[in-house]
């Protein structure tokens, strides 16, 4: 059974006014359920010269006129990063609302019927939703998300590790529930997400990218936890700082030796748990700051010997067969 060990980082925040318009990072934004298609919002084209009869003429609907921003209490709209989404009021028999308009512009504006409809916009993770009234004269709203921004920065040692190194998932703490509610496995270190205000558990695992540790079997047991909250209409920054190394294995005759081939090596943690199994003359794998015991397997016989990890202090692991 392989063993995480949990090695909690030193969590530094730093809260900064979230500038509106700030770009988030993409995230897969929700809507109100069991939508249906419809036609998709244009940004209004310029109004060509009219003739007095034609300006007396009715129009053929009031226009709704939508913008978002992060808390009530702002002045300034954001200016990107927003999917509008505006569906009937009524709904179907199977319970579903016909969608009517989508748009991905910073604010909405389009012509509409007279009825009822219902408003969602998602930024992010964030959304919120209203119902309005379309009765011959134009409606404009505004409205607020009650949202933040998380930026989460993953270190080794000095070094920020790249995103591709990380696999980040981030919950929301339930009562009763000790594991909590995922809300996003793939969280992307050093980019700024979209979050509705509230309390995260942030769980953050190195990838081991060396050859021979890709797909389901790259993950190490370096693990960074951390429990945060995302104030409204501000960036919170998080640093989870990982602690391991880079080791190398290899069964030798003497020390400094040619590793032997043909070798199959068990990483264990002192309690005989298997952190990992490799084949070759002399595998890496990364692992996190602690203490191990190395086991090397060839033509029927059996060696082993015990070693420390030390954070950033990638070296050579040497088992002798004597």
């Amino acid at each position: 059974m392989k063993l995480l060990i949990l090695h909690t980082s030193r969590l530094l925040l730093a809260s900064t006014m979230l500038v509106a318009g700030a770009g988030c990072a993409a995230a897969q934004t929700a809507a109100p359920p069991a939508q249906q298609k419809g036609r998709s919002a244009k940004p209004a084209a310029p109004a060509p010269s009219s003739t007095p009869a034609e300006e007396e003429k009715p129009a053929a609907g009031a226009t709704l006129r939508l913008s978002a921003v992060l808390t009530q209490s702002d002045s300034a709209a954001l200016r990107s990063g927003l999917v509008w989404r505006i569906f009937e009021d009524a709904a179907q028999p199977d319970g579903s609302r016909k969608l009517v308009a989508e748009s991905r512009e910073a604010s909405f504006s389009e012509q509409l019927p007279d009825g009822a409809y219902i408003v969602h916009v998602a930024f992010g993770l964030a959304g919120a939703t209203r119902r309005v009234v379309m009765e011959g004269r134009n409606v404009s709203e505004r409205l607020a998300l009650n949202a933040g921004g998380l930026k989460l920065i993953d270190t080794l040692g000095d070094n920020q590790l790249p995103a591709q190194r990380l696999a980040i998932s981030i919950y929301v703490p339930e009562r009763g529930n000790s594991e909590a509610k995922l809300v996003l496995a793939n969280a992307r270190s050093g980019e700024v997400l979209c979050l509705p205000e509230g309390a995260y558990h942030i769980v953050s695992t190195l990838l081991d990218v060396s050859q021979g540790s890709q797909g389901d079997n790259n993950t190490t047991n370096s693990v960074v936890t951390a429990d945060l909250r995302v104030p409204a209409g501000k960036v919170t920054e998080a640093t989870l700082r990982h602690h391991a190394a880079t080791m190398t294995l290899k069964l030798v005759k003497a020390p400094g030796g040619e590793a032997l081939a043909n070798t199959s090596f068990s990483v264990l943690t002192p309690g005989g748990d298997v952190i990992r199994e490799l084949i070759g003359a002399f595998p890496s794998l990364v692992l996190a700051e602690g203490e191990y015991v190395a086991i090397a397997r060839r033509e029927g016989k059996t060696f082993q010997t015990t070693f420390k990890v030390t954070s950033t202090q990638d070296r050579d692991v040497e088992i002798l067969t004597q």
